[in-house]
């Protein structure tokens, strides 16, 4: 009799731990939805910047820049509040980061494009490491998404600084 009892009890706990194993699982679903928006997108339109759009021909001179166009797609998810890229596996940033320096069309080669490119690169890892950090505060996140938005914006500014600068034909007299 006293096996039997050991048996059953021994079942039941069994079956009892497999239903706390889903039930953690669907909490760290919840938890990984919940990291992905820490901002809202009110939150983030409310940040004052300048935005600078590519011109026409600037466009034309980087259509096939594609590591550019990736990072343009990482910004319009940051500008809703999904930060779902940064939390993602480490080497997809680095990844985006390395082919962003590397493959930079010779239209747009420059010292202040790299410059600019490099401080888009120290802010979205700014914004990586606060995006995966537990103890972070909203406003060092929001300030970090600032940060980036407008490195972002410096460099289609000078982009398009540089095409202008390039297109124009000086006659000396």
């Amino acid at each position: 009799m006293n096996f039997k009892g050991f048996i059953i009890i021994s079942l039941l706990l069994v079956f009892i731990s497999c239903k706390k194993d889903s039930e953690n699982k669907e909490i760290t679903q919840e938890e990984k939805e919940k990291h992905v928006h820490l901002v809202t997108e009110q939150e983030v339109t409310k940040l004052k910047y300048v935005d600078f759009a590519l011109d026409l021909k600037t466009e034309e001179a980087i259509k096939d820049w594609k590591p550019y166009f990736e990072l343009s797609d990482v910004i319009s998810k940051v500008k809703v509040g999904d930060l779902g890229f940064f939390m993602a596996e480490e080497n997809e940033v680095n990844l985006l980061l390395t082919n962003l320096d590397k493959t930079i069309p010779d239209a747009v080669n420059s010292p202040s494009i790299t410059a600019r490119i490099l401080v888009l690169k120290t802010m979205m890892l700014k914004l990586k490491s606060l995006a995966n950090l537990d103890t972070r505060n909203r406003d060092e996140l929001l300030l970090a998404i600032k940060e980036y938005l407008t490195a972002y914006s410096n460099v289609n500014y000078q982009m398009n600084k540089k095409i202008e600068f390039d297109v124009r034909n000086i006659e000396r007299p």
